[in-house]
């Protein structure tokens, strides 16, 4: 027959009365009242039908049968002690495999070029990269979190900011816009070559969407029309880079291109600033270790990424300077 749940505390004071062969020294270490301990000795025996201390004003010892129940219940409380205690341990200390989802996008900018930092500052973790450019829902899928651009999250998902505001850019090589000319205003995009992109997981083609500076604050949505499509974000760039055309794309990722000149950023005035990657996870309640650090260590990051976008931009002088023209415009 299974012992009745109520019992178990009953049999766990005891056993530390037992060890202590005091009430006053067990209550102390239990941290509750002397009577309490009484209370839940007498119970104990009542239900057991045996007397398991004899006791005096002044001495306490086992009897036969408590003896023989402390010497079941001491290895017994010993192990379980040593495993709250190892895990209390390993909530100390992230360790372990963390499960995420992310779009390649998201992997490339967040998590590859740091991930050597990481590992090196929680040496017990591990990392497994599930990519999809998808949603995911990490729960059904098993997994303990997940990177997605806020605006595709749910209002009441538990998530965290881990890059400051974005915008997307419309970027192409010197060389093109010596060819082609530059675009004033989206419309002019009608006689670029757009390259497109198509997310693997709808299969649908990323559309170029614009705000316009001026008060009316008016919205062009338009759909790419050039000679090649992309499912892959890094063969876009590189196309770009040798000229064959205009892409979009978030601006932290095409930074350094246009640090170095390869690509130049157009439209600029037409890109609103729009809530970056957020970190979303299961729950905020009892967060594992393991997902508190890599939450730590992304929204840290968020302020290196922050800070070299300001940057970047008093570099520039807050504006991309117009690319020269066929004609040296």
């Amino acid at each position: 027959m299974p012992i009745e749940p109520s019992l178990l505390s009953s049999l766990t004071w005891f056993a530390h009365i037992a060890r202590n062969r005091s009430f006053t020294k067990a209550a102390t270490e239990m941290e509750v009242t002397r009577a309490a301990l009484s209370q839940h000795l007498k119970g104990l025996e009542r239900h057991l039908n045996v007397r398991l201390l004899n006791r005096t004003t002044r001495d306490m010892s086992l009897t036969e049968e408590g003896q023989r129940l402390l010497d079941v219940l001491q290895p017994a409380l010993t192990s379980i002690e040593r495993a709250v205690r190892e895990l209390g341990e390993a909530n100390a200390e992230p360790s372990g495999l963390i499960r995420i989802n992310t779009s390649r996008v998201a992997a490339r900018l967040l998590l590859e070029p740091r991930m050597d930092e990481f590992l090196a500052r929680h040496p017990r973790l591990r990392l497994e990269l599930v990519m999809n450019d998808g949603f995911s829902n990490i729960v059904a899928d098993g997994l303990d979190a997940g990177i997605r651009l806020g605006e595709s999250l749910d209002e009441h998902m538990i998530a965290a900011p881990v890059t400051p505001m974005l915008e997307m850019a419309i970027v192409g090589s010197p060389a093109y816009f010596a060819r082609h000319g530059v675009p004033e205003t989206p419309e002019d995009l009608m006689r670029h070559n757009c390259l497109a992109y198509r997310f693997t997981s709808s299969g649908t083609i990323d559309r170029w969407s614009f705000t316009s500076p001026d008060a009316e604050a008016r919205t062009v949505v338009l759909d790419p029309k050039g000679n090649a499509v992309f499912n892959d974000d890094d063969s876009m760039v590189r196309a770009a880079i040798r000229g064959i055309g205009l892409v979009q794309h978030i601006d932290l990722c095409v930074r350094q291109h246009l640090a170095d000149g390869s690509l130049v950023r157009v439209l600029k005035p037409w890109c609103r600033p729009f809530p970056g990657f957020f970190l979303y996870v299961p729950s905020r309640a009892q967060m594992p270790a393991k997902i508190r650090a890599l939450m730590d260590f992304l929204i840290e990051q968020r302020e290196q990424l922050a800070m070299e976008s300001r940057a970047g931009a008093t570099a520039q002088g807050g504006e991309q300077g117009k690319p020269k023209t066929a004609g040296g415009a």
